[in-house]
């Protein structure tokens, strides 16, 4: 797990189209199948990190299989600028963003793990212990801070604002490595909850009001356990 850690963006260019040199072009129309958009529903990018495999339907989606479905999943995510992505598409050596996303799959699996077992119950000082492989991406990060003009309805402002030196495919795991340490440090493990779904892997952190929810999305799994609850009814009164 050595070698894996990140950072936030605070500041993003005017959106820029996603850019993927042609041979990961080929790969995606010859090789990797039409995935549905990646799932965003648990109010914690570093949990929705996690739900970057799910099963929609029927089938297990991994929308990091590969380098091209990072890339897609980080640009969906809004965690990597657009010329930031394009640049480093352009750049990489043939399979450097597939050894990429593998590193982030392992350091999907290995965050994981930790969540599992700390999750539902308030997460303590203790767990500093387990942090090493986190912290180990985390020192590898180079952030800066710089004051620019920030544009909006009100006018132009100065504004200081804070970004990365992308170096490398590599570099991809940096905001990756920060959402999950955000994760740690930020949300009440206690509210952490995985959807009550029978077939369901979504993990998310329950901000509701009475702390009730039960679903990853009332229009997947929780429409589900209506319809099976109708059906069971149906039955009974047969």
């Amino acid at each position: 797990m050595k070698g894996y850690i990140g950072s936030k963006i605070t500041c993003q260019p005017r959106p820029e189209r996603l850019y993927l040199p042609k041979p990961l072009c080929l790969i995606r129309r010859a090789v990797v199948p039409e995935k549905p958009p990646a799932f965003f529903i648990a109010d914690s990018l570093g949990l929705d990190f996690l739900n970057s495999i799910a099963t929609p339907v029927d089938a297990p989606v991994d929308w990091l299989d590969n380098g091209v479905g990072l890339v897609a999943w980080l640009a969906q995510a809004n965690l990597v600028p657009a010329h930031a992505l394009n640049d480093l598409a352009r750049r990489a050596a043939p399979g450097e963003l597939d050894k990429v996303a593998a590193q982030a799959r392992v350091l999907r699996e290995w965050f994981r793990g930790f969540v599992r077992k700390h999750m539902g119950r308030p997460l303590t000082p203790a767990a500093i212990r387990e942090m090493e492989p986190l912290n180990e991406l985390l020192e590898r990060d180079e952030m800066f801070s710089q004051i620019a003009v920030s544009r909006d309805s009100d006018g132009d402002r100065l504004e200081l604002q804070t970004t990365r030196l992308w170096r490398s495919p590599q570099s991809l795991l940096l905001p990756i490595g920060e959402a999950l340490a955000r994760c740690v440090c930020d949300e009440d493990f206690v509210n952490i909850r995985a959807c009550e779904g029978k077939v369901c892997t979504l993990i998310f952190a329950d901000r509701t009001r009475r702390r009730g929810r039960r679903w990853c999305s009332m229009a997947m799994c929780g429409n589900r356990a209506k319809q099976a609850a109708h059906r069971n009814r149906l039955k009974a009164t047969r």
